[in-house]
């Protein structure tokens, strides 16, 4: 099977408030998840030592963020189980927590259009949950969403928001 494993990152501000990252992921032809929001991360590779070792590499090389240094690790979310795009095979997505304490300079590759510091509070106020419609071969779904400015964050990464705000974490 499978195996990913993706970093949510979260900073405290200088007014107390926490902001978790995201990334808008670039636009590409044929890649369905073409500028969705998503955590930096990616598929394990078989260098990689564990799952958690991939979130660090993805992240690395999506955001220039590097964890190992400047990040502190804080929890292993639950496994979460989908498919890769081009796919039918499941594919089991391991989400880490981290809190950041580095520099606020980031390099971001091909793969990532924009970096984006979201609020805790925002990400978890009834009145910024949505939905967005999702069109399948068997319909359309509308499924749960929160927008912050420009744009929709769901779907896993939707997901992860919200058991990590069930948990009470950060």
């Amino acid at each position: 099977m499978t195996r990913a494993a993706v970093a949510l990152i979260y900073r405290r501000t200088d007014n107390s408030g926490t902001q978790l990252l995201f990334i808008q992921r670039a636009r590409r032809e044929g890649d369905p998840w073409s500028g969705d929001m998503a955590f930096p991360g990616g598929r394990m590779q078989p260098e990689d030592a564990s799952p958690r070792a991939t979130a660090e590499r993805e992240t690395l090389e999506e955001t220039g963020l590097d964890l190992g240094r400047h990040g502190r690790f804080r929890a292993r979310l639950s496994d979460l189980i989908t498919r890769h795009h081009s796919r039918w095979r499941p594919m089991v997505v391991t989400p880490y927590l981290y809190e950041w304490k580095g520099p606020k300079a980031v390099t971001l590759n091909h793969e990532v259009e924009h970096l984006v510091w979201v609020p805790l509070d925002f990400l978890a106020a009834e009145e910024n949950q949505g939905r967005r419609p999702w069109r399948t071969p068997l319909g359309t779904l509308n499924m749960p969403c929160c927008r912050y400015q420009d744009y929709c964050i769901w779907g896993l990464s939707y997901s992860m928001v919200q058991e990590l705000l069930a948990q009470g974490l950060p």
